[in-house]
C-alpha cells in the first residue's frame, strides 16, 4: 500500500516490504490476482496482505476455503489461462496437501507441453520457527522443493531482498516457491526504494567480506550468523553469503568465495540429514576440493520433529553453535 508517514521515517519491515510489491504489481499489471485463506478482509495471517482487497476488490484478492489442495490447483489453471496469480499457504506445514499440485502440475507443465503451457505463479508461504507456533507450523522444507525439477524457490531475509525478489518472482515465467521467513518478519526496520525495483531469482549477496572463513545462510539464520560474527576474536575475518534464492543455487559465487577462503561453516533451520547444506558442501568440495583447509562444517537444526515452544530455540541453530564451529573450522 501507499507509504505512511512512520513508514517513510522508521522505514519498511519484511511484512510492509512484501506488502508494498504486492500492490504495486497488482498496480502495474491487472493479470496479478491474490488467493488463499483469509488474504481479503483479514488481510492474512500474517496482516502480509491487509488492505490490497479493499484497494482492489474481492475478485483480485480472493479469500478462498480453507483446502491448500484446491488454492493451488485453481492458482495453476489461472497461470495456465493467462493470469499471474500469486497464492498464499498460511503455513509451510500446510504445503503438504498441495504437494501433488505443486510438484506433478505447476512445475511440469512447460515440460510436459513442451514449452506450449507455462505456469507463472508464485506461491507465498511463511516459514520456519522462532515463533512458538504449534506444529506443522515451524518447519523449514526448503531442500523437498529445490528437489523438484521445474520449481524455483526463494528465501529473502531483508525488507529489501524482500520486495526486488517477490517482484521478480511476479514477473517470472515459471512457478516460483516465495519462503518468508516469519521470525523476521516485523523483527527490524530497513529503508528502502519505494518505486519499483527487481532482484535477479539466482544470485546470492554478500553481508560481510572476509577472508578466513566462508559462512553461508539463508532466511531468519542470517541474524544468528550476525550474532556470531560479533562474537569472534577480531583478528578472525568472516565473509557472510546470503544465498536468498535455494534453487537455482548461485554456484559461482559460493565457490568463489570458498577457493579466496578455504574454509566453510553452512548454517540452516532444516534437518541436517538431506538438508541444503549437503547439496552446498558436495558442490564445494566437487569444485573446490584443491583450496579447501579444512572439513565443510554445518550447524542446523537436528534430525528431530520441531519441538513445541518450550524447546524450539533449543533446536534452532543459535550464536553459540554458530561460533564453535566456526572455532573449529578456523583451528583445523
Amino acid at each position: 500500500m501507499p507509504r505512511s508517514e512512520m513508514m517513510i521515517e522508521k522505514g519498511l519491515t519484511l511484512v510492509d516490504a512484501i506488502n508494498e510489491a504486492l500492490y504495486q504489481e497488482m498496480e502495474r499489471d491487472d493479470r496479478v490476482v491474490i488467493l488463499g485463506e483469509d488474504v481479503g478482509l483479514n488481510g492474512g495471517v500474517f496482516r502480509v496482505t491487509d488492505g490490497l482487497q479493499k484497494r482492489f476488490g474481492p475478485d483480485r484478492v480472493v479469500d478462498t476455503p480453507l483446502a491448500e489442495s484446491g488454492i493451488m490447483g485453481t492458482a495453476i489453471g489461472l497461470a495456465m489461462a493467462g493470469m499471474r496469480p500469486v497464492p498464499e499457504i498460511q503455513f509451510e506445514g500446510f504445503l503438504g496437501p498441495a504437494f501433488d499440485q505443486l510438484v506433478n502440475h505447476a512445475a511440469r507443465y512447460r515440460t510436459r507441453s513442451r514449452g506450449a503451457i507455462t505456469v507463472p505463479m508464485t506461491v507465498r508461504v511463511p516459514v520456519g520457527g522462532g515463533i512458538h507456533a504449534p506444529e506443522l507450523h515451524s518447519d523449514s522444507p526448503e531442500a523437498i522443493y529445490a528437489h523438484q525439477p521445474g520449481l524455483k524457490v526463494v528465501m529473502p531475509s531483508t525488507p529489501y531482498d524482500a520486495k526486488g525478489l517477490l517482484t521478480s518472482a511476479i514477473r517470472d515465467p515459471d512457478p516460483v516457491i516465495f519462503f518468508e521467513p516469519k521470525r523476521v518478519y516485523r523483527s527490524f526496520r530497513e529503508h528502502i526504494p519505494e518505486e519499483e525495483y527487481t532482484i535477479p531469482i539466482g544470485q546470492a549477496k554478500v553481508v560481510s567480506e572476509g577472508s578466513d572463513i566462508t559462512m553461508i545462510s539463508w532466511g531468519a539464520t542470517v541474524f544468528q550468523c550476525l550474532e556470531a560474527l560479533d562474537q569472534l576474536p577480531e583478528d578472525v575475518s568472516v565473509e557472510l553469503i546470503d544465498l536468498r534464492t535455494i534453487d537455482p543455487i548461485d554456484e559461482d559465487a559460493i565457490c568463489q568465495s570458498a577457493e579466496k577462503t578455504g574454509r566453510v561453516v553452512i548454517v540452516h533451520e532444516a534437518p541436517k540429514t538431506c538438508g541444503l547444506g549437503a547439496e552446498l558442501a558436495t558442490i564445494i568440495q566437487e569444485r573446490c576440493f584443491l583450496h579447501l583447509e579444512a572439513p565443510v562444517q554445518r550447524v542446523c537444526g537436528f534430525d528431530t520433529v520441531m519441538p513445541y515452544y518450550k524447546l524450539e530455540l533449543e533446536y534452532l541453530p543459535d550464536a553459540a553453535r554458530i561460533v564453535e564451529a566456526l572455532q573449529q573450522v578456523a583451528a583445523y
